[in-house]
């Protein structure tokens, strides 16, 4: 729980960012990591309940206040403005209080009554041995109670039964000493940085640690030679050097634990939970000590291990292997063995694994039994088969097999919830135009939402040009459409007269209605919030729903993203696409880049120069991009037409500048990252990638996709000086191939789920053992075993402790989590 300081803190934190919000007319301003209304929401789900003694008889009117800015991005000026009055009463509120009563806000500190809390609730610092101050460390590393001990698991283990003789060390060695502090020396370089350096003795020979601790003044350096006690026993853990001045083998900043000391009482010597066993290694943070944490929560494990029941069946530990949930607490803090510490954490990764499995499943389960389908089937002569026979091209395999699914899905009982996943060029916005044709064929409207108005338009030219034949028509309904246009087009959808709807957020205003909304397709779907995507949705009577993404998505995070969904996967290529050829140039090979573009040039072919986002500016990616375009028109390519693009610009310029480009009126087109998705250009065929060391794999794979879309030659230039053995791992597997999906797995691999999806992307619940790679094999177990339960209506209902615990465990990840 916060302290009354960092109450108000949060209170003052609050006012500001109110302040701003007005200042900038209610636009729900964008801060450097958070827009204004979710820092308000997060900032108010951290407080603890506040009472106002104003007689509205409010409970916690922080509650409601943070229910209003969830829908804050929702609501028109006139709600806005209403909801931030509201806020603004309740901090003068509070203001008051705290003046007429000289204190802050009250906050209960009553020590719980005994019997009367569970470890979910019970305060740590009601724990043995702990009390109020080491508790508040303890608060630092976001143990809040008793419960949150419990699960503080250890980042490592060290092993004192494999520990290395200081005789036995060798240089590069990562190892564990264990030995007795023999001198102890703290000092200060000429330039004023301070160093200290202990000597450690075994029965075997001498070792030195040595820690560069920066500019500190001689007190604070006493203060730290003064933590190593000599004669104390110590356990050090890190790479071995040889120390040239000493000439014995030293660590430079090794981790170092006291074992054992001398003090005015003899010799405080270790127990048992700190020697002669696999020893946890915990995150900490500055004044919170090793040993004090392991004995509390030994100390935990000896109070309240007996009050915990597992809410896992039994019938499910068994049938996966899986421990006791008591024993895997035990086991994973004081493990008696490697083995034991093993099978600890498979059953506490399970358990993250499959609550969010299980609460996946039963939204899935409440979706198709609350809602019915809509029966839709295809005609045999219908607008969708008329359309398959006049393409110039026939459908893939692959195309035909998701489409069969879709047409089970659409003509059951159940509503489709299905997301289709489709590499670069593998023919989405056709499934997509089929999809929708379904609705048209029976009565229906279909609507097709995209993230940008490029993308949009692009799918309207596609609707155009194959729906205008069958007699239907497609209206586009984007942001910069004018009054009267607008005005039109929303007539004509409520009428019936639209067909087809295609759009960006334009499609989700209040003002937007259809006359029968029955299919619809969201593009990019992860560039879209739940909600955004449920607003879509509101706009018929249940739709059906298919979302797509170009973004191949490995297996196991597709599981824990969009687990509440089917999933079809578009895994190949339309015939007659030349494989891209891919290869890697430092910016001194860069001119071979430049004349592989006027080449292609010359043969009627155009290219892209792309630009990576600088430190997540758009405004000075757009600077960089500007001042490299201009460059190259001065400089390198002074007879070509050169084009720019960036996230700056209005929509307007952007369609301009890619109508030209597409067009083939500009040879060159230099832009950001606004082209990564969805631009369709066949007759480009270059595509070089600055800096591409700053990409991830997957978006530099979507960005290549920009070219080869025809069956011309095209080429992909990446362009790095960085030479690290990591760079050159990364980047050599794109000039390795050209499967997204196999990309897509390789990217988590090196980068991490957190990097993969990147800062715009939300969703991923904070795992605290899971590995989305590491633990591939358990999350498909979690995910069996969850569905096998949603299935079972009643099953929860005859567990209600394993239905607490799924909503208990999941409710902050399902704030944002979930495909709507």
């Amino acid at each position: 729980m916060l302290s009354l300081e960092e109450v108000q803190l949060k209170l003052k934190d609050l006012r500001q960012a109110v302040s701003i919000e007005k200042d900038h007319r209610y636009i729900d301003v964008q801060g450097r990591k958070k827009t204004f209304s979710r820092f308000v929401f997060d900032t108010l789900k951290e407080m603890p309940p506040l009472t106002l003694d104003d007689g509205s008889g409010a409970d916690n009117p922080v509650d409601t206040l943070r229910r209003k800015f969830e829908n804050y991005p929702f609501m028109d000026l006139g709600g806005r403005m209403r909801t931030l009055e509201s806020m603004e009463q309740f901090l003068i509120a509070l203001s008051r209080q705290g003046a007429a009563q000289r204190k802050a806000p009250k906050l209960s500190t009553e020590p719980p009554k005994a019997g009367g809390k569970s470890i979910h609730e019970l305060e740590v610092k009601y724990l043995k041995g702990v009390g109020p101050k080491l508790a508040q460390l303890l608060g630092l590393v976001g143990i809040q109670t008793v419960e949150n001990l419990l699960y503080y698991f250890p980042r490592r283990y060290l092993d004192y039964n494999n520990r290395v003789k200081i005789l036995d060390l060798n240089q590069g060695d990562e190892v564990t000493v264990i030995g007795s502090i023999r001198s102890v020396n703290a000092y200060k370089t000429k330039n004023g940085l301070a160093i200290l350096s202990l000597v450690i003795t075994d029965d075997t020979g001498m070792m030195a640690a040595n820690w560069f601790l920066g500019k500190l003044s001689q007190a604070s350096l006493e203060a730290q030679k003064d933590r190593y006690p000599k004669g104390a026993d110590v356990m050090l853990s890190g790479k071995v050097k040889w120390d040239t001045y000493k000439k014995i083998p030293a660590m430079d900043r090794p981790q170092l634990e006291i074992l054992s000391y001398q003090d005015a009482t003899g010799v405080q010597e270790n127990d048992s939970l700190h020697a002669g066993r696999l020893v946890p290694i915990y995150a900490l943070t500055e004044g919170l000590n090793l040993r004090f944490l392991r004995k509390a929560i030994h100390q935990a494990l000896q109070d309240y291990l007996d009050s915990i029941i597992d809410p896992v069946p039994q019938s499910v530990l068994q049938q996966y292997g899986l421990m006791p949930l008591k024993q895997a607490l035990r086991q994973i803090h004081f493990p008696e063995t490697r083995e034991l510490a093993t099978a600890a954490r498979e059953r506490l990764v399970f358990d993250e694994l499959f609550y969010v499995q299980l609460r996946l499943s039963l939204i899935r389960q409440q979706y198709k039994r609350t809602v019915k389908g809509l029966n839709l089937v295809y005609h045999p002569d219908g607008y969708a088969e008329q359309l398959k026979q006049a393409l110039p091209f026939a459908l893939t395999g692959a195309q035909q097999r998701v489409l069969n699914e879709i047409s089970q899905d659409i003509a059951s009982d159940e509503p489709m919830y299905r997301m289709l996943q489709g590499d670069v060029g593998s023919g989405k916005t056709v499934v997509a135009i089929l999809t929708l044709l379904a609705a048209v064929e029976n009565g229906y409207q279909g609507a097709l939402m995209a993230p940008t108005e490029i993308l949009a338009e692009q799918h309207y030219r596609k609707c155009v040009e194959w729906l205008t034949p069958l007699g239907l028509r497609a209206g586009l309904f984007v942001g910069k459409s004018g009054a009267r246009e607008r005005r039109e087009l929303r007539q004509a959808l409520l009428n019936g007269q639209i067909h087809v709807a295609v759009g960006t957020h334009a499609l989700i205003q209040d003002d937007v209605e259809f006359a029968k909304l029955g299919i619809v397709v969201v593009d990019e779907q992860h560039r879209f919030g739940v909600r955004q995507r449920t607003l879509l949705k509101s706009k018929g009577q249940h739709p059906e729903m298919l979302t797509m993404t170009a973004t191949p998505i490995p297996r196991s995070l597709a599981m824990t993203l969009h687990g509440d969904l089917d999933v079809s996967i578009l895994d190949e290529l339309p015939p007659g696409r030349t494989p891209i050829k891919t290869t890697l140039l430092t910016h001194s090979q860069l001119g071979q880049g430049y004349q592989l573009i006027r080449q292609e040039i010359l043969k009627g072919r155009q290219a892209y120069i792309v630009f990576p986002l600088i430190e997540e500016s758009e405004t000075l990616s757009a600077k960089a991009a500007t001042s490299e375009a201009e460059r190259l028109q001065q400089e390198v390519f002074q007879d070509l037409r050169i084009g720019l693009l960036h996230g700056k610009m209005r929509p307007d310029e952007k369609d301009a500048v890619m109508s030209r480009f597409a067009a083939g009126d500009l040879h060159i087109l230099v832009s950001t990252t606004v082209v990564e998705v969805g631009v369709d250009v066949p007759n480009a065929t270059v595509m070089i990638i600055e800096n591409a060391d700053r990409f991830g794999l997957s978006q530099l794979h979507q960005l290549r996709g920009r070219v080869g879309r025809s069956s011309h030659q095209s080429y992909c230039v990446l362009v790095s000086d960085n030479k690290t053995e990591t760079t050159l791992t990364r980047l050599s597997i794109l000039t390795e191939s050209e499967d997204g999906f196999y990309i897509s797995e390789r990217d988590l691999e090196l980068r991490g789920p957190g990097e993969f999806l990147g800062t715009r992307q939300s969703g991923l619940p904070d795992f605290v053992l899971a590995d989305l790679i590491e633990d591939k094999d358990t999350l498909e177990k979690a995910r069996k075993a969850a569905f096998a339960i949603a299935a079972d209506g009643e099953y929860l209902n005859q567990h209600p402790q394993l239905r607490d615990m799924v909503y208990q465990k999941t409710d902050d990840t399902f704030s944002t989590l979930g495909s709507g």
